[in-house]
């Protein structure tokens, strides 16, 4: 199945202004620090698709004409596909709050094509700056990402009955880049037989730093080759009935 990275625009790609709340001019459009390089990556990395969502307050009404909308919005997206990231698919509601129209978010109207069965929600995110948009991914059956410090993250969410979707607190995209790296390129097992309890935990990206321990000092040995030789990192535990015999182990 598909997975998706909802991700919010203003003040989760590029910098919302304090007092308007709306990047309407070209001087106003400003990346957050580290974004680029860190989409790129999960982009040519990770299996995900890159959808933008957005909620901008009246757009194509007078409080916020659409003229003074897209030339930022559009300058956004060419500075991003020059450096190699491309959305799949963007989702902008232009109503107000005070509408409380179904496909505003944290409301889902907006995501009929990815709550059809094509996509898996439980493996996808929402990424975004506000409480708004961790209550979306809970309402999504997704997980949610909080780009804020942790101090003001927790503070957001404190009390919240859809806090428990947040899976990661951080100011810093390259947080955000080695978090879904690490879900996305490492597995743990564990399995218990009657003569066997074993844990491994594989992580392709490790760098070799590993730990093997089976109780038996030549097979330990052998095991360390393939991390060794594979540059990855396996974490390796079993205990077995060896006062029986080594076969099971």
């Amino acid at each position: 199945m598909k997975k998706a990275l909802f991700i919010d625009r203003d003040g989760t790609l590029i910098v919302e202004p304090e007092i308007t709340f709306q990047v309407d001019t070209l001087e106003q459009l400003e990346f957050l620090p580290g974004v680029i390089r860190n989409l790129y990556f999960i982009q040519k990395n990770l299996d995900f698709e890159l959808v933008i969502v957005s909620n901008q307050d009246g757009l194509g009404t007078d409080a916020f004409p659409e003229e003074t909308f897209w030339p930022a919005h559009t300058k956004m997206l060419r500075t991003l596909a020059g450096e190699g990231v491309f959305f799949d698919d963007q989702l902008i509601d232009p109503t107000f709050p005070q509408e409380n129209a179904p496909t505003r978010k944290p409301q889902t109207g907006m995501f009929g094509k990815y709550l059809s069965g094509d996509y898996d929600m439980s493996q996808s995110y929402v990424i975004g700056d506000r409480a708004t948009d961790v209550e979306l991914a809970y309402n999504l059956g997704a997980k949610a990402i909080l780009l804020q410090p942790v101090a003001v993250g927790e503070k957001m969410l404190e009390g919240k009955p859809f806090a428990e979707s947040c899976v990661l607190i951080t100011p810093r995209w390259s947080d955000v880049a080695e978090y879904l790296r690490r879900t996305e390129r490492s597995a743990e097992i564990n399995r218990v037989t009657s003569e066997t309890a074993i844990q491994v935990k594989l992580d392709l990206d490790g760098a070799g730093e590993s730990s093997i321990s089976t109780g038996l000092n030549f097979f330990d040995h052998m095991l360390w080759q393939l991390p060794h030789h594979a540059g990855v990192s396996l974490k390796l535990k079993c205990k077995g009935d060896l006062h029986v015999d080594e076969h099971h182990t």
